[in-house]
Order: C-alpha cells, then structure tokens, then sequence
C-alpha cells in the first residue's frame, strides 16, 4: 500500500485565498453574500490546491446531493440486452452530466426489488428520479410518491383515474404508428398484419390504437402480441404466417420484433419488400441498418427523449419547485412533453 498526500482542507484553501474559512465555505458550498473579487480568489485557490468539497456538508449548505436516481422497471437480462436503454440512459448521463449530478441506476427483477427501491429513495439519497419502462399494474409510482421524491416519467403513464398529475415525456406513438401503416397502404399492401408490444405499456398500445385508426378493426387474426424483443417478434411472425398465409405487410412496434420477423420471414421463404414489407419503429441504428434488409422504420430521437426528461428535472429542483409525484394535488396541471416521430425509409419497405 502507497502512502497518500493529505487531502486539502478548508483552512488551507482559506489561507492561500487570505480569506476567512466561512468564506471559502459560502463560496464552495454555493450559498451567497461573498464579493465577486473574493469568489474568484477562492475559486483560484481551489483549483491550485485541488480542494474536492466534502459532499455532506455541502448537502447541510444546499440541501441538494447532486445524484439523480434512474429507475427502470424491466430486468437487468432485458436492460443490458435492448439498445433502447442504452440510448435513453446515454441522454440522461450527458444531461446530468453537463449540470455536475451523478446518474444512480437502480433495476427491478421483482416485487422484492420494488420495495428496495422505494426504501433507498425514501432514505434521501438522490434529489429526483427519472423513471421509465412502466407497466400498467406497476406499484412503483405509488412508491415514489410514498418516498415524497421529485419524479420525471419516459413514457406517457397509464393510470386513467383523473387523479394524478404528472411531469413525462414521451414520443407520438399513435401518429408514428399511423404513418407506418399509411405508408404500407400507400405501396399497395391488403393484408397489413400488426406485430404489438407488451399491452400493458402505454407505448405498446399506443401504435395498436395507430395501427387501428389507418385499418379499423379489420381481421384480428393479423394482430398478435408480442413483447418488443426478437424471440417475441419470431414467435409472432410464425404465429401469423401460420394464421394467415396470405399476410403481405408487417408493421411491428419496435425494431427488435422487426429483426425477429425478417428472420422468420427469410427461413420461410418469403422475399422482403417483394412479398411481404415491413416496418418497424425506434429507428435504432444499430438494429435497422444491420437487419437483412435494411429496415424502414418510424424514428423517435430516444436520446433526446432522455436528455428532456433529465432537464426538466434539474430546471425544477433549480426552481425549488419540484415536479409533483404521482399522487399530489400541485397547482400547476399535468404536464406532458410530446415529441414527433417520422418514417425513415430503407429496403424493408
């Protein structure tokens, strides 16, 4: 083991400003009534010595821990598999990043890991949480709200009680999925099968209400659940092709069931576009430009799905105001950020 130099203390950062030790704790810890000439010669002597602040204390000072939790409610084994993810938490990092807040990432396998979560929020680690992947019967929100924390939702909820106001973001998920059957209406397809994610996620019902505006109910044999990974989507895809053999068109709720798809499609000896075409929706390159082949898709910018549910966070705590918990009665109404999607056409379709 190596001997290490003694970390610099408040005194020496005082004495080489030629300040008091109650300045340079002002000027560190962000509180306020220090001359702008003092500020700068503190600031000078923190970044010669350098003088890390001790977070605790600077918690007593601004009764912020400068740590945000992002909760995910889906497992690890699906997290760590699903490029979504990685894009979404890749917007939030450089958003809290940016503002110098640490990103805590907390996962739910079950109902077990539930109540640890809301046990680590309620014990007043982190300022907010970031909260996304929600299912419909998911007991988080009722959590979150127990644990009083400022919460920001990926994802438009889905309770319908009237009695929750929210702060979320999310994508237009309907007139995405809209567009993506217009477009396979529009090549001339008759037998446009939708391949859905889980249904008990906003999202997922979301482009099936989509899909139904454009073909009304139509035969509910080409609609057929699935869970927004590739072994749902070749599971859904064999279940189709076997429903209806004459299916010519598949306009399925995320890439991953698109790439599940192509492959049963190819093992089956259907040509795409020539025989059937398909459509996905996300637009995550790593997925639609490697698929076989390349796969049209309804774009929605995940990244910057994060980095809005990030901002909106931190603007509030900055506000002293921050964005009700599921359950709260705020003056403000609730507030949804929706951004556009658009068809990004390649080979598929």
């Amino acid at each position: 083991m190596t001997d290490t130099a003694p970390r610099p203390t408040l005194e020496a950062v005082a004495a080489r400003a030629g300040v008091s030790r109650a300045t340079v704790s002002r000027v560190v810890n962000g509180g306020d009534g220090v001359r702008e000439p003092l500020v700068e010669r503190v600031r000078r002597a923190v970044e010669e010595l350098g003088y890390v602040p001790n977070q605790a204390a600077r918690s007593l000072v601004t009764r912020r821990h400068d740590a945000v939790a992002v909760v995910i409610a889906e497992p690890e084994t699906r997290v760590f598999a699903d490029p979504f993810f990685a894009l979404q938490l890749r917007g939030i990092s450089k958003e809290l990043t940016a503002r110098d807040n640490q990103l805590v990432l907390l996962l739910t396998e079950g109902r077990d890991d539930h109540a640890r979560v809301a046990r680590y929020l309620a014990g007043g680690h982190v300022d907010g949480a970031l909260v996304f992947s929600l299912h419909l019967d998911d007991p988080l929100p009722g959590l979150i709200q127990g644990a009083g924390v400022p919460t920001v939702f990926g994802g438009r909820p889905g309770w319908s009680d009237g009695t929750r106001d929210v702060v979320y973001v999310d994508s237009d998920n309907r007139g995405g999925a809209r567009e993506a059957v217009r477009h396979l209406a529009a090549l001339g397809r008759t037998r446009i099968s939708h391949i859905t994610g889980p249904l008990d996620q906003t999202s997922a019902a979301d482009r099936l209400e989509g899909f139904r505006d454009v073909m009304g109910d139509g035969d509910p044999r080409l609609v057929v659940e699935s869970d927004f990974t590739p072994g749902g989507g070749e599971r859904a895809m064999r279940e189709l092709l076997d429903r209806c053999p004459d299916v010519d068109a598949v306009f399925a709720a995320n890439d991953l069931t698109a790439s599940g798809a192509l492959r049963v499609l190819r093992e089956r000896g259907r040509r795409v576009p020539e025989d059937v075409a398909v459509v996905g929706f996300d637009d995550m390159l790593p997925v639609a430009e490697q698929t076989d082949p390349p796969l049209t898709t309804v774009r929605q910018d995940i990244e910057e799905m994060g980095r809005i549910m990030a901002r909106l966070l931190l603007r509030g705590l900055d506000r002293r105001t921050p964005p009700p918990a599921p359950g709260d009665e705020p003056d403000a109404p609730s507030s949804g950020v929706v951004l556009p999607t658009t068809l990004v056409r390649r080979a598929s379709a």
